[in-house]
């Protein structure tokens, strides 16, 4: 019976682990590059026919020539909406509405820009590899508790162990691709 709470404290662990990760690559999604990245908008809404909806639900997102956004909604009738929400949002971008879509132009970040979201990745970063820990903490109490005989315990808890170092290991891949990307010119 321990053994079963063990292994399901282990899968527990594991999937808590991967939403970590899932968080840190839709933050890291959020992080502007001077690249045109569709999932620049994910975070904005609008009211469409009284239901809080996506842009990219209700318009179809293409880029254009790299460092452009062209949004199309299904339904012209929403484009003065859309192009509301994304005057009001934290992208700090201006739509150009030209009667059937709206394009957003990126501007290429400055190198001391780069260099401040290098850092704000970082953190990002960090902040996912304290909460991967927590988790190892939270699954190693949770084992203690389960009064396994030592052996069993301690192979348990390397278990644990593992998984931190791989997810672990993860974030750090996925902070130097988001780093490089911020960086390349």
């Amino acid at each position: 019976m321990n053994h079963e709470q063990a292994d399901l404290i282990l899968m527990e662990a594991e999937e808590h682990m991967q939403k970590s990760i899932r968080v840190l690559e839709s933050e890291f999604a959020q992080v502007r590059t001077g690249r045109a990245n569709p999932s620049l908008l994910d975070h904005i809404h609008i009211d469409y026919y009284g239901a809080d909806s996506p842009i990219n639900q209700v318009s179809s997102i293409s880029v254009v020539e790299g460092s452009q956004l062209y949004i199309k909604p299904y339904d012209k009738s929403i484009l003065k909406q859309i192009e509301t929400a994304i005057y009001a949002s934290d992208l700090g971008l201006n739509p150009l509405n030209d009667g059937v879509g709206i394009r957003l132009i990126l501007p290429q970040p400055t190198e001391e820009r780069r260099r401040a979201l290098v850092k704000d990745v970082d953190k990002l970063s960090e902040h996912t590899k304290i909460s991967i820990r927590n988790i190892r903490r939270d699954a190693n109490d949770h084992m203690k508790k389960l009064s396994l005989p030592e052996d069993d315990e301690k192979g348990y808890l390397s278990d644990v162990q593992e998984l931190t170092d791989k997810y672990i290991k993860l974030v750090d891949e996925k902070t130097k691709e988001k780093t490089n990307e911020l960086l390349k010119i």
